[in-house]
């Protein structure tokens, strides 16, 4: 099932594909579609029922000397837009693009410092090697269930320095289980994955959501930072204050509710959302990325998803249409289209301008982790004067 934006943009240009995820060939059926190679990097976005060893091992094998890693979704972005039990494959040939990947394990005991040395040594052995593709920027993937997103993107950010970097948290559908990374045949969790990218195309990296701030604030009081968990808000139990202020009770709460009513908090003069995973023992609210006590929280209110969508990505493509676009959307984003019936609006937007990628359970951009956002990066052709032979 070939999803190629725009086959005419030329051998150095991204190239994307899917399949579904059970059936016995379907990797190479994404390899046939995907075309010729070679390759630099093969990202693959992997249903979480899909048989992950064979994938691995299969992956290392259809594409011989490329890059391939990818990790496991809250669901996919094809050619039909929000997607299931499919395997999206996202290719960088070597005609337009050089790549170094960086594999981060152990996140909940994270060594800054040799991180960001060995950041910098693959930065410079990029620029080295590819120093005549100035576009440069990097794409991370990262455990959506370790906790340890910010800490990893505040980490990562003393050693990029100006490289624009934009993320997404591996998923496993609407379980929250387990999440998984994989790369150069090995599979892992409580990890990351950083791609180091330098490309003759011209990138758009961006980052919207369509949250609006309201009036009503309230104030963690009691909150236990290492599991993304408050206890209390406004000196209640946070669950129970939550579902006050919407009217409602804390029985009524589900992913639906905490998707069509996002919390917020304010930083460096923007609001960011906070999305709540679900409800934890004691009326306490688990978040999906980092909360502490004495934090303000605004309560959000969505505007129309899929109008926002439309007018973020037609601005995208204002100048010059992509040639292809990279896009990690927040699972809470389907979620509140689903829950709003208007998921097949939505994909139909996303499949008009050519996007595919997955759903996510938090995404990156910068050295910021947020959620109920859509991040990502748009391709466009080299202009005639900067084409490679």
């Amino acid at each position: 099932m070939l999803d190629i934006h725009d086959s005419r943009a030329g051998p150095g240009c991204p190239r994307s594909a899917y399949a579904p995820a059970q059936a016995p060939d379907s990797l190479r059926r994404i390899a046939e579609d995907l075309g010729e190679g070679p390759f630099a990097q093969v990202f693959l976005f992997v249903d979480p029922g899909a048989d992950l060893d064979s994938l691995v091992q299969e992956g290392r094998a259809l594409f011989p000397g490329a890059e391939v890693v990818g990790c496991t979704t809250a669901g996919e972005i094809t050619g039909n837009g929000y997607d299931e039990g499919q395997i999206v494959g996202f290719a960088l040939p070597v005609k337009g693009f050089s790549t170094e990947t960086l594999i981060i394990e152990d996140l909940d005991r994270l060594d800054t410092k040799a991180l960001v040395s060995e950041l910098l040594r693959a930065r410079q052995s990029l620029g080295r090697l590819a120093f005549e593709r100035a576009n440069e920027f990097a794409i991370l993937l990262v455990d959506g269930l370790s906790g340890q997103e910010d800490q990893l993107v505040s980490a990562l950010s003393g050693g990029l320095g100006p490289v624009p970097v934009f993320g997404g948290s591996a998923g496993d559908g609407n379980k929250f289980e387990r999440a998984e990374l994989f790369a150069r045949g090995r599979r892992f969790e409580n990890a990351g994955i950083l791609t180091l990218v330098r490309s003759a195309c011209e990138v758009k990296l961006f980052s919207f959501n369509h949250l609006q701030p309201t009036s009503s604030r309230m104030v963690v009081t009691t909150a236990d930072p290492g599991a993304r968990s408050v206890l209390r808000i406004n000196d209640e139990p946070a669950a129970r204050e939550y579902a006050r202020l919407l009217g409602l009770s804390v029985a009524d709460l589900s992913p639906t509710v905490f998707a069509a009513n996002p919390i917020l908090v304010r930083v460096g003069g923007r609001y960011h959302a906070r999305s709540i995973q679900q409800v934890g023992p004691g009326e306490s609210l688990i978040f999906f990325a980092a909360i502490d006590a004495g934090l303000v929280l605004t309560l959000g209110r969505p505007d129309d998803i899929s109008a926002h969508l439309a007018r973020e990505l037609d601005a995208l493509s204002s100048s010059r249409r992509p040639s292809a676009v990279l896009g990690f959307d927040c699972i809470f984003r389907r979620f509140e289209a689903e829950g709003k019936q208007c998921a097949r609006a939505v994909s139909d937007t996303l499949a008009r301008h050519g996007v595919v990628g997955f759903s996510t359970y938090g995404e990156q951009i910068g050295a910021m982790h947020v959620n109920q956002t859509m991040t990502g990066v748009a391709f466009f052709p080299p202009e005639p004067s900067g084409m490679e032979p």
